[in-house]
């Protein structure tokens, strides 16, 4: 207990980007724990990683969405990464895109260096194929992962339980698995998101 109690957060203003991993000797493999985000390609991923560091323009938007596959590698604190999975679910990729995306992910997944896995899905609409695609990539991982429901600024509060409640049940989210309504705008969410992965690096650096 003592020391969860001498436990410092990590300074999030003290970030890096490290690199673009684009094969298994580019993932960073020295015991850091890494914070996976994943999300379809027009759900917002970057603007809640921003929100979250407290940035503007930190987590980088492709201009043309789709046509790099790589996972991106961002230094928080010299204490922890967090890695930013490719987008999914684009309209108008190739099969060979789909099968050099799913390569990437079936190989970094392999590699077990997941300490916490954070998909990102719109608060607005029933989660599509993809998204269940991802959740089955994190549920087959054994490690926790946290659902946050983005763009709730975009729904009234009377929509807000029902739509959880379609996101829980499309993705098949065991009890375990929180659902966190967050606006990247306004940054609701933000403070919980937080907290998850604190209380998950000092589960880990305790335990």
């Amino acid at each position: 207990m003592s020391m969860e109690q001498g436990w410092k957060a990590p300074n999030l203003h003290n970030a890096a980007f490290l690199r673009s991993a684009v094969r298994e000797s580019d993932f960073p493999a020295d015991g850091l724990p890494q914070i996976v985000f994943a999300g379809k390609s027009n759900v917002g991923k970057s603007s809640v990683i921003n929100k979250l560091l407290g940035r503007k323009n930190f987590a980088r938007v492709s201009a043309q969405p789709g046509k790099t596959i790589h996972i991106n590698f961002f230094t928080i604190d010299r204490r922890l990464y967090l890695v930013d999975l490719p987008g999914y679910g684009y309209a108008r990729v190739s099969k060979a895109e789909q099968q050099r995306w799913g390569a990437l992910m079936e190989t970094f997944f392999a590699r077990g260096l997941l300490t916490l896995g954070i998909q990102i899905v719109d608060i607005r609409h029933k989660p599509t194929r993809d998204d269940e695609t991802m959740a089955e990539w994190f549920r087959a991982s054994g490690r926790p992962w946290v659902v946050v429901a983005n763009k709730l600024d975009k729904i009234k509060k009377s929509q807000l339980e029902g739509n959880l409640a379609v996101i829980r049940q499309t993705l098949l989210l065991p009890e375990t698995v929180p659902v966190v309504p967050f606006s990247a705008e306004k940054g609701i969410g933000r403070d919980e998101v937080l907290e998850l992965i604190y209380a998950q690096m000092r589960k880990d650096e305790v335990g």
